[in-house]
């Protein structure tokens, strides 16, 4: 018997790498909770992030997608509680759509008795994000590279030592993925792509073999944050200012305006550096000190603090 109520958490990601635009992204130790529970009506309760903001409604995002397994299965969807503890920022570059919306197709598929592979979840949520580099580690883990193939999702794991730390400088100022995509041109010079691809392949290998000396050069980008710093100009001056810090590389976090430092020790240090760069350009904003997941969205024990009704 499939069981009526099921928990999971999913995590904060960041996409691109710098120079891995679209195409490569990780998982944080930043956790959303969603729990989904079937018989108690339609609606959606929102703690944390987004409350006050995010609809409660049908329309919201989680709901949405944990209508999606449903659908593929040939099944009625039945009435839908949702509750969503939200910490993942919103417009930040962290990943919180792709978080909304592999909670809520995780979750339903656990409803369902898991009828549905984590390959055939993992291509339903990237058509509805519309792009695979954050709902990959967010429903699979640890740091992901994905490319799409022929209509089908092909993912595949990069290591990442465990002693490496994040260090993010989280604005208050948000940015639209759509307003982010608008500034990118159509075209680019093939000079700035071979940049890119030679970097990439760098970076993999980077990863790969502990060779954390190299990430800095491999993070280097000429295919999107040039374009995207015209929209917060304080994003360069963070990447410049965490890597004389120490950073073994920085990049603007997915859409930005979110900016990410890779560390290996001296993270109170990086943390302070752009924190007073963020001052210095009156950029208002947090930093969040934290690490690589290598956990993807996954159950927990539900446990009721207070914030829902069901």
């Amino acid at each position: 018997m499939n069981p009526d109520r099921v928990t999971i958490v999913v995590p904060a990601t960041t996409a691109n790498f710098g120079s891995a635009f679209d195409c490569m992204g990780m998982s944080l130790d930043v956790w959303n909770r969603v729990t989904v529970v079937t018989g108690h009506g339609r609606k959606v309760e929102i703690s944390g992030e987004g409350s006050g903001q995010l609809p409660t409604d049908q329309e919201n995002l989680t709901y949405r997608a944990a209508m999606v397994p449903w659908e593929s299965v040939g099944k009625p969807c039945p009435d839908l509680a949702i509750s969503c503890h939200n910490v993942i920022p919103l417009q930040r570059g962290m990943g919180s759509s792709a978080a909304a919306i592999v909670g809520g197709m995780v979750a339903s598929n656990y409803l369902l008795g898991k009828p549905l592979s984590n390959d055939e979840v993992l291509s339903l949520a990237v058509q509805m994000e519309g792009h695979p580099d954050n709902v990959t580690p967010a429903l699979l883990g640890g740091v992901q590279i994905v490319v799409k193939h022929q209509g089908s999702i092909i993912s595949s794991a990069v290591s990442i030592s465990r002693d490496i730390k994040i260090v993010l400088f989280i604005p208050d100022g948000v940015i639209s993925t759509k307003e982010a995509r608008r500034v990118l041109p159509d075209r680019v010079p093939r000079e700035d792509a071979i940049y890119n691809l030679g970097r990439v392949a760098l970076l993999v290998n980077a990863l790969n073999s502990d060779r954390v000396l190299d990430l800095g050069v491999a993070m280097e980008d000429r295919l999107h944050q040039q374009y995207r710093n015209s929209l917060y100009p304080a994003m360069s001056i963070l990447i410049r200012e965490a890597r004389n810090a120490g950073a073994l590389g920085a990049f603007v976090s997915g859409s930005g305006p979110t900016v990410l430092a890779i560390a290996r020790g001296r993270e109170m240090s990086i943390a302070y550096e752009m924190a007073e760069a963020a001052k210095k350009t009156g950029t208002p904003g947090r930093i969040l000190i934290t690490s690589p997941s290598f956990d993807g969205a996954r159950e927990m024990i539900d446990v009721d603090d207070g914030s829902r009704s069901f």
